[in-house]
């Protein structure tokens, strides 16, 4: 795929590398042909102006990985009739050595649509939830892209090559994360931008080493930008994560800021991930994308198969009492109990601590040092409940979570999906448990238009509400 290479400095000619198909390794067609110049759809909204030379710009190296040997015949697969195998992709072997430790063989839904387009350069709308695999997916096509294009010539520290935005500080993190297990085996780099924790400590990051790959969320990347420390003009992929939740948060004209100083539309390859398809993201999607394959994962194709949803008709009541008495019962060894609004989920925590449950919250009031030590509390068992709200809730991630329970009904049905989603995943099976009430029944006839199945109302068992 031929990238955006524009002017590093005035006046200072930066070496280039050859991005031709025939030198990435992997047939990626070209797009039109960028100018060398910064283009009319490049410039910087005022907050990455083109004069860099205002600052002092270090540059920096990258430290070779450790290289152990690996073959990929040490990761036999064997095919498998309807699954696409990330052998059958023609991935650089350093990603495959990366995916073989983290033990995946076949493709999701989601990674085998998308993926033949993405590895290709095409930009591309995927409509899934989370928990289909679409953070490997865009992580997967942004690394084979960067290891099969390399730049050879001269490197500035602060010009990120890949981009992916996310609208919530534990979602950011989680793709971050993952970005470190996927390029373990190479020497690409991977800075994390997040409000809350310390911009010194990010800054210190992107000043001693050269960054290729930045995840953040929009307030604190233009953060960055505003103060000259980070400039987008290089960035050859662009991810746009849960469009439709940056929608609800109104990050959007944030997120148009960021998009204007990246390069144009033409010469990016943009990613564009969305739980829903409404109007507005439909609009966005066609002003950032160019010529974009679409792959849309019904909700019924969501692995919520492997979650057994009940709902229990209660009153308001007794909704505290059925909920303490779950949380004490064998089975909920973890659980994530979600509420509708910041002050329902500091009293519903503060209820459990004095009741003597091992619990944590996190919400958006809550610093970002401490919604972080709280998650791996969770994650290490030393806490068994997290008490959130569906902001924070979009980036947890946890493997084992036995229970996940709607205290309120959301009023986003989607939201349902993304609650539900923290359980049953790698292969294990879970339990969703919602409390319906003379408040929020009036909800269920939309989650189950949703889910297009309808959903069971019983009372909880008799001992949870003594």
């Amino acid at each position: 795929m031929i990238k955006s290479l524009v002017g590093r400095i005035a006046g200072k000619g930066v070496a280039s590398q050859d991005h031709s198909p025939a030198n990435s390794g992997h047939g990626t067609p070209p797009r039109h042909e960028p100018s060398h110049k910064a283009s009319p759809g490049a410039q910087h909204d005022g907050d990455a102006g083109n004069d860099k030379g205002n600052k002092r710009r270090r540059r920096g190296g990258k430290a070779k990985p450790d290289v152990t040997p690996w073959s990929l015949d040490e990761f036999q697969v064997d095919p498998l009739e309807g699954q696409t195998r990330f052998h059958d992709l023609g991935l650089r072997e350093e990603l495959m050595h990366a995916i073989a430790d983290l033990g995946f063989k076949y493709c999701s839904p989601i990674q085998a649509s998308i993926l033949p387009h993405t590895l290709q350069g095409n930009d591309a709308i995927g409509k899934a939830q989370t928990g289909t695999g679409k953070t490997a997916a865009f992580l997967v096509t942004i690394f084979n892209d960067l290891l099969c294009n390399p730049i050879e010539g001269e490197r500035f520290v602060g010009e990120p090559r890949a981009l992916v935005i996310a609208p919530t500080r534990e979602l950011v993190m989680q793709i971050a994360q993952d970005a470190e297990d996927l390029a373990r085996h190479t020497d690409l780099q991977v800075s994390t931008l997040i409000g809350g924790m310390d911009y010194q400590k990010q800054l210190n990051r992107l000043h001693n080493t050269v960054i290729d790959l930045v995840v953040a969320t929009p307030g604190r990347l233009l953060d960055f930008m505003s103060r000259r420390d980070l400039y987008l003009d290089h960035v050859e992929i662009l991810v746009l994560d849960e469009a439709d939740r940056m929608l609800d948060m109104g990050f959007i004209p944030q997120v148009k800021r960021i998009v204007r100083a990246t390069p144009r539309r033409e010469v990016r390859q943009t990613l564009l991930f969305s739980a829903t398809f409404t109007q507005d993201i439909i609009n966005l999607s066609e002003q950032w994308t160019y010529e974009p394959i679409t792959i849309e994962i019904e909700p019924d194709h969501v692995a919520t198969d492997s979650v057994d949803q009940k709902v229990f008709l209660v009153s308001s009541e007794q909704r505290y009492r059925v909920l303490n008495n779950l949380l004490r019962s064998e089975e909920a060894t973890s659980v994530i109990v979600f509420a509708n609004r910041r002050d329902q989920v500091r009293r519903l925590h503060e209820r459990l601590r004095k009741s003597g449950v091992a619990a944590g919250i996190l919400s958006g009031e809550i610093p970002q040092a401490k919604r972080t030590s709280t998650l791996e509390q969770f994650k290490q068992g030393k806490i068994k409940v997290l008490v959130a709200t569906d902001v924070a809730g979009r980036g947890i991630h946890v493997e084992g979570v036995s229970h996940v329970v709607n205290y309120n009904l959301p009023e986003d049905p989607e939201d349902y999906v993304h609650r539900i989603g923290r359980t049953g995943r790698a292969g294990a099976t879970g339990i969703s448990i919602s409390f319906a009430s003379e408040d929020d029944a009036f909800l269920l006839p939309d989650l189950e238009a949703l889910l297009g199945t309808r959903l069971e109302c019983t009372h909880p068992p008799a001992e949870w509400l003594v």
